[in-house]
């Protein structure tokens, strides 16, 4: 769990993200994020094109594929 504080920035306030969580969900300073509210909390993703989607789905059956079984005997 990280603890962070909101920063003046001119009219408005920021939070700096930084550079390990970035590296963790794979964003740079450019990446554009989908920011959605329950009225309570945020969370913050990054919006990824159609090819990074298409490579992580890939990724994600490939995984499955190989570790499925072995995964769902580890969940029961």
């Amino acid at each position: 769990m990280m603890i962070k504080t909101l920063t003046k920035h001119g009219n408005s306030y920021a939070m700096v993200i930084d550079k390990p969580i970035l590296e963790l969900i794979q964003a740079t300073p450019d990446t554009p994020f989908e920011i959605i509210s329950d009225g309570r909390s945020l969370v913050l993703t990054p919006v990824r094109n159609s090819e990074e989607e298409k490579k992580f789905d890939s990724a994600v059956a490939m995984v499955h594929k190989r570790f499925g079984k072995a995964m769902k005997k580890l969940a029961e």
